[in-house]
């Protein structure tokens, strides 16, 4: 009998959000985005014509709007606009720590024969500052510096189940985030909500996820 089931359906493998779900969340989000909305404003272009939405889809509608007027400007204010997170992301990272029970999580999970991977819309330089050696506890780790269209387009996720080998149907993506439900419906996985970061169990409940946990660890207390 497969270790994992949902449903009744084997799950094969298990695809993880890093911040908040691995990771203590400790990134100052609110910073980010004050800092980037000013570098937005010093190009001259007016917030009321960016989406209200995620960070790094303000920064690439910015850049397209610059880029109708200027290629050389757009892409000037992409080039310090990551910058700026980055900085922010790496200097999270070296104040930041895994959750004490991640790596026992991860082992545990492939003693059980089930392929891991992580997705994460960090950078990888804030990744290997954390995590140095996460390579030696999941079998695949994809940032937005290695993927076209990071989460929740289903291409993030996608590129890790090809990795790993594994069909959407066995596999199960959990993170912190509604935008981690949304990408794992999105490439027709199942969903599981942790409560490590900022959402309550209504908001994942309400995105669609299968299962809340109260730790990502908990996944193990439905290995048989």
């Amino acid at each position: 009998m497969p270790a994992l089931q949902i449903n009744n359906i084997p799950i094969k493998a298990i695809v993880f959000d890093y911040n908040g779900t691995l990771a203590k969340l400790n990134i100052d989000f609110n910073q980010m985005h004050q800092a980037v909305l000013e570098l937005i404003y010093s190009y001259g272009v007016d917030a009321k014509d960016l989406p209200a939405d995620h960070l790094l889809e303000i920064i690439n509608s910015a850049g397209e709007i610059l880029k109708a007027k200027s290629s050389k400007n757009a892409e000037s204010f992409l080039r310090n606009a990551y910058e700026v997170i980055e900085q922010q992301e790496i200097l999270a990272a070296h104040n930041g720590e895994l959750f004490a029970e991640t790596k026992d999580l991860l082992l545990q999970l492939t003693a059980a024969g089930i392929s891991t991977g992580v997705i994460t819309r960090n950078c990888a330089a804030a990744i290997n500052i954390e995590f140095p050696d996460i390579l030696s506890y999941c079998r695949i780790v994809i940032c937005r510096d290695h993927i076209e269209n990071v989460k929740p387009h289903p291409e993030h996720l996608n590129k890790a189940l090809q990795f790993l080998g594994s069909p959407a149907r066995n596999c199960l993506m959990i993170g912190d985030h509604p935008l981690d439900i949304k990408t794992g419906k999105a490439a027709g996985t199942f969903t599981a909500g942790v409560l490590t970061g900022h959402f309550q169990e209504i908001d994942f409940r309400q995105a669609g996820a299968e299962i809340i946990l109260a730790r990502a660890a908990d996944i193990l207390d439905m290995i048989k």
